[in-house]
């Protein structure tokens, strides 16, 4: 990563450390599954990111090596975060050597401010993110740092959320110690900085927000991107994968299948739309109700099918 834009992320996050010094004295602990041995899931809540569940909204985990530990999203708040150091801690005292972002939506890294010291006098983990998520972090950041002044309380409102420090631009590979971790950087999909995380000892693939489970897919980057992401995704020889939101799938690439198909409908709708002639409000208008056929068996439509039928009209506008 540039220097410069090192300096501008950590400018930008660091002003959630100025917004008040509290700290929770006893954040709730974390439920964590365990998905073999070394091998650890840790759910989040199926809801909008916000105060509730203090941002505890999409999934995280942790794998154990033999040398160190690596975290996988670090959770939407700083309190978030330090639970689930807690639940490391609770499980090895190792030293966390990377925290892997899988992409810049925030209930997936602003737990990252809680692993900083998470080494004590040690060097801290370094953090690892595509090699696009340094500039979508430092365009976000005051988005970001608003809605945590907003919606949060004070003891989420305190840690900076340190951006990515080792850039991953095609492949790299990650050892722990007797354990290895295989990342990927993906074009365009789900947003332009998606990342996946591959532990070829148990086959657990990390996906991010590539897939989803019970919570509606949300589209921030490209619709005929993902859906092509998707097609190489399902190549992978994963024995079970980890969604950014709602259950381990165990059965890869099949669980993937409910992603697929309401990204295709969304296309074949949207197109349908605009080449009948309707406009963006009335396409919506169209396509947009709670009980929509591409949205039947989601959780959270309302908070988000409007919404990606807008992204993709935008994106498949000039298409037709």
């Amino acid at each position: 990563m540039r220097p410069r834009r090192v300096r501008l992320v950590a400018v930008l996050l660091a002003g959630l450390a100025l917004l008040g010094a509290a700290r929770a004295a006893d954040d709730p602990p974390l439920d964590v599954e365990s998905l073999a041995p070394g091998v650890f899931h840790v759910p989040g809540h199926v809801a909008p990111w916000g105060q509730g569940f203090r941002g505890q909204v999409s999934n995280s985990g942790f794998v154990v090596g033999s040398r160190c530990v690596a975290v996988i999203d670090s959770g939407g708040s700083p309190s978030v975060g330090r639970a689930l150091l807690a639940a490391v801690r609770r499980t090895s005292a190792l030293p966390v050597c990377y925290v892997i972002d899988t992409h810049v939506h925030p209930d997936h890294l602003l737990g990252n401010s809680a692993f900083a010291a998470a080494n004590g006098d040690a060097p801290p983990p370094r953090v690892v993110g595509h090699r696009r998520l340094a500039a979508a972090l430092a365009a976000r950041a005051p988005f970001y740092l608003n809605a945590m002044k907003r919606d949060f309380e004070a003891a989420d409102q305190a840690g900076a959320a340190p951006g990515p420090d080792l850039a991953v631009d095609d492949t790299l590979e990650l050892d722990l110690g007797d354990r290895r971790l295989e990342l990927r950087a993906w074009p365009t999909a789900h947003t332009d900085n998606d990342l996946t995380v591959y532990e070829p000892g148990s086959g657990t693939l990390w996906l991010g927000d590539l897939v989803f489970d019970a919570h509606l897919p949300v589209l921030d980057g490209s619709l005929r991107g993902w859906r092509q992401v998707l097609d190489g995704l399902a190549k992978l020889p994963a024995r079970q994968a980890v969604p950014g939101h709602g259950t381990v799938l165990r059965d890869w690439p099949a669980g993937a299948g409910p992603t697929q198909r309401y990204l295709a409908r969304l296309d074949t709708d949207v197109r349908a739309a605009i080449r009948a002639g309707l406009s963006l409000g009335q396409t919506i208008d169209k396509l947009g109700a709670a009980d929509a056929p591409a949205a039947a068996g989601w959780q959270l439509v309302d908070a988000f099918h409007r919404r990606n039928l807008t992204a993709a009209f935008a994106e498949l506008e000039w298409a037709e």
